[in-house]
């Protein structure tokens, strides 16, 4: 039997995988019911109800759709007020109308709007913790007009559901409207006139008062009345007295939507209407159903992606913004996505192109230009361009070159063989104007990565399955009376269109299981070069340190970033994805912006997470600039050398540990780096057994290692007794002065007690003599956090590891043992990623500082 820890793992392990086989079975079993509802039903018969539907209903349908989507924009106004954050219109109705459209089209579990919410939240100074907020309070509001407005049909009309399986129960049906009703209106009632706070394991969200409640569900109730209307309207022969049924099974299907997963609904919404109106003819249903995806869905994307195109296409044409080197800052971040949204449609229409049957008269045209192989293979090319457009715009979301390039040609390839497989100008017109849109945004593709191993994630292929599996039922539909046959697979003829679909279908269905295999079978990519990196750090900037951790740069266990003047550098290594920096960079002040910047860069193409990793308060300020999440790591214990005394109180104990060393034969001494290799078998012994007594291994990165090349560039601090080395540390300094400490420090077992305060104390006394003016004694991790209710979570998280982990390690013996010197106190920073990101990211620190650093 398995346990249930393992049966967790494994659940964990393959949940991804699990989600998107659910996702497509839901999506065949969509299928199956759509051709189940529609077996009596032709091509020509809906070709024939698309031309039947009146001006005037897609004139109403469009304008109640623009209701629909204007009170959308409502959604995200009220929940930034509800959060207390209030931004301008433009911003929350931008992010709201290129949310939904995405969400709307795509699905959940590719576009999402809440990547475009976050990009455009993000860059307005939201954090991350309100945009959950906003899309939490936004999906309440959804919900609530949903609720009430379904509570309302089902008390006023509640015999127009009691069919069927439901038939008599007509009263419990009302019944449960009520139930819904009074939900809503306790719900109202508990928020009172000042409302409420929702906490659950640290996390809050503010609930709207009553007044606040009220005005939402209205928002959700007019977006969801304006938005079924939209589709009411396009029905023929259907009546206002057949609203509340057509109400409730409209909102049964928004439910399985947004129940099952499956992108965009497709096939899905189609056959829960055609379940919920089993009155309404199912050409004309069917037909109207169409209308409306074009209408509701499609329509509004392409207008949010105009609206994103123009507006960030402007700044990258701009005379000005063409001499910029960081060109790219300028894209939000919106327009890779909405192209990627573009191209996804455009593959789409290729697809369901090649599906359906070529106009006869046409077709007839062709046959006396093109002879017939040209047709067979321009129809067989242009499935396999639609498929590959379909996998491209993952590459396109994700802002890769390579993808642009290949999307780029197979847009032109497309529309040549629009022309080519039955004179579709206006497919050939569509994948122009695509290819001219993504020619516009070219400076947002500037990631170099390669395709297969970074672009495709398990759910973009699931949403690739989908679109290509609508695409085979179309054409199964469109050709259901072909009598399917072997022979059938290789019949060229110029109206053999059912030979052609099923060519094409079998062609695309390979490729896309060879890029599926690929993807599966392809080992993991190694961590990118940076082109920048130098080997080694620059020495005028050493000079220039004055902080003694640039000698952490002598590791052997970084890679360097260069200024231009070579006066600054920074330090860093990969780990990952995550590319993290070791403290401030060192050397001239005036040049940490430019570098830290050109690193952001290189970051973002590298598609990795940058961690600034024990940064002074001097660095804070460009990490705000950087967009990164602030969180306090601790505090690092300085000791001013020009107070440092034995005298007074407070130094008692450090007077007792020197007399008590000194009795016992201990003496102090400094070893230059040019006589070290006389002492470092010696060194070498006692680092090994400290290693072994304390059950440690070398760690690296952060601080050195028992590395005789990197000891050679120090002097050494050495506690003797009776001729015996018993203790030592290696000694770091800075060129002007300005601060001395130490890194390794190892000792014997049988050493004296008090042996390690007299080693600090003797070298504070030096360095006092040498005119240094501190003394750094390092951090203290995790001390001075604030365990507020409202302090951050990764705060009060460190908080309580400071007090309660000192099982683990001893966070407060730490800083108890550095308070004896009496030291200052300066807090040090960590700077990462925004929300949950920013604990992988400190998985990666942790794993590269224990690894070695390297």
């Amino acid at each position: 039997m398995i346990d249930r820890m393992t049966a967790t793992r494994l659940f964990q392990r393959y949940r991804m995988t699990l989600s998107v086989g659910i996702v497509l079975l839901l999506a065949a079993l969509g299928f199956v019911a759509l051709d189940h509802l529609l077996q009596d039903v032709r091509l020509h018969q809906v070709r024939l109800a698309w031309h039947m539907l009146p001006t005037a209903s897609l004139l109403a349908a469009g304008a109640l759709t623009a209701i629909s989507y204007l009170t959308l924009t409502l959604y995200d106004v009220s929940a930034l007020r509800a959060i207390g954050r209030p931004l301008p219109y433009r911003t929350a109705a931008l992010a709201s109308f290129t949310s939904y459209t995405l969400s709307h089209n795509l699905g959940l579990s590719l576009l999402t709007g809440g990547s475009a919410r976050y990009r455009i939240y993000s860059a307005a100074g939201l954090p991350f913790s309100d945009i959950a907020r906003v899309v939490m309070i936004a999906s309440a509001t959804f919900w609530s007009g949903v609720l009430v407005l379904a509570g309302a049909m089902l008390v006023w009309r509640p015999q127009v559901m009691a069919i069927g399986a439901l038939a008599g129960s007509a009263e419990l049906l009302r019944a449960l409207g009520i139930v819904l009703l009074l939900a809503m209106a306790g719900l109202v009632a508990w928020t009172g006139p000042r409302g409420r706070t929702i906490r659950l394991r640290g996390w809050s969200a503010p609930v709207p008062p009553a007044t606040g409640i009220m005005a939402q569900i209205g928002i959700g109730a007019i977006d969801l009345a304006a938005a079924s209307a939209a589709l009411f309207v396009l029905v023929p022969g259907i009546g206002l007295d057949q609203w509340p049924a057509f109400f409730i099974g409209y909102t049964l299907a928004i439910i399985a939507v947004l129940i099952t997963h499956v992108p965009g609904g497709i096939g899905v919404f189609e056959a829960v209407m055609l379940a919920a109106l089993p009155g309404t003819g199912r050409p004309e249903l069917v037909a109207a159903l169409l209308a409306y995806r074009l209408i509701y869905y499609v329509a509004p994307l392409l207008f949010a992606i105009m609206i994103v195109l123009l507006q960030e296409g402007s700044r990258w044409h701009r005379p000005i913004a063409r001499t910029l080197i960081g060109m790219r800052a300028v894209a939000s971040g919106l327009a890779p996505m909405m192209m990627a949204a573009l191209v996804f449609l455009g593959g789409a229409v290729l697809l369901v192109s090649g599906s359906l049957p070529t106009v006869p008269g046409r077709a007839a045209t062709l046959s006396t230009l093109l002879p017939l192989p040209f047709t067979e293979i321009s129809h067989l090319a242009g499935s396999l361009v639609g498929a590959a457009l379909l996998i491209l715009s993952s590459g396109l979301y994700r802002r890769l070159d390579g993808a642009f390039w290949l999307t780029r040609l197979l847009l032109i390839a497309g529309a040549a063989f629009s022309l080519l497989k039955g004179l579709d100008y206006e497919e050939a017109v569509v994948m122009l104007l695509i290819a001219g849109a993504l020619q516009w945004t070219r400076p947002a593709f500037y990631r170099r990565t390669h395709l297969l191993a970074e672009a495709f994630s398990p759910g973009w292929l699931a949403t690739v399955a989908v679109m290509v599996g609508l695409s085979i039922w179309i054409g199964f539909f469109a050709y259901k009376h072909v009598d399917y046959q072997n022979d059938l697979w290789w019949q060229f003829a110029r109206r053999g269109d059912a030979s052609r679909f099923l060519r094409a279908s079998f062609a695309v269905a390979i490729l896309l299981t060879g890029v599926a295999f690929l993807r599966l079978f392809q080992p993991a990519a190694p961590a990118r070069q940076d082109v920048n990196a130098a080997v080694a750090p620059s020495d005028a900037a050493m000079a220039l340190a004055q902080r003694t951790d640039a000698n952490l740069a002598l590791t052997g266990d970084k890679r360097f970033l260069l200024s231009a003047t070579g006066q600054a550098f920074l330090m860093y290594q990969i780990r990952g994805h995550s590319w993290i920096v070791m403290g401030d960079p060192v050397g001239a002040v005036a040049e940490w912006s430019d570098l830290l910047w050109t690193l952001r860069e290189q970051v973002d193409a590298a598609q990795g997470r940058l961690l600034l990793y024990q940064i002074s308060a001097a660095a804070l300020p460009l990490a705000i600039e950087l967009g990164l999440q602030i969180t306090k790591y601790g505090e690092e214990a300085h000791v001013p050398l020009d107070r440092f005394t034995l005298e007074g109180p407070d130094a008692k104990p450090l007077r007792y540990a020197e007399r008590r060393a000194t009795r016992e034969g201990a003496t102090f001494a400094i070893v230059a780096a040019a006589d070290l290799p006389y002492i470092i078998d010696e060194l070498a012994e006692i680092s090994a057994h400290w290693l072994a007594a304390k059950r440690h291994r070398e760690k690296g990165f952060s601080v050195g290692r028992f590395d005789p090349a990197y000891l050679a560039h120090f002097d050494c601090a050495v506690v003797r007794v009776r001729g015996r080395i018993v203790a030592f540390a290696n000694i770091w300094k800075t060129q002007d002065q300005s601060e001395l400490s130490v890194d390794l420090m190892r000792h014997r077992d049988d050493m004296p007690y008090g042996t390690m305060d007299f080693l600090f104390i003797h070298l504070m006394q030096w360095g006092q003599a040498q005119g240094y003016a501190w003394f750094n004694l390092g951090m203290a991790p995790l001390s001075g956090l604030d365990a507020r209710r409202l302090a951050p979570f990764w705060s009060r998280l460190g908080a309580m590891l400071y007090q309660h982990g000192n099982a683990l390690y001893g966070f407060e013996g730490l800083r108890a043992y550095k308070e004896k010197f009496s030291p200052e106190w300066d807090a040090r920073f960590v700077a990462g990623p925004q929300g949950l990101t920013f604990a992988r990211t400190l998985i990666d620190l942790q794993a590269l500082i224990g690894s070695g650093g390297g």
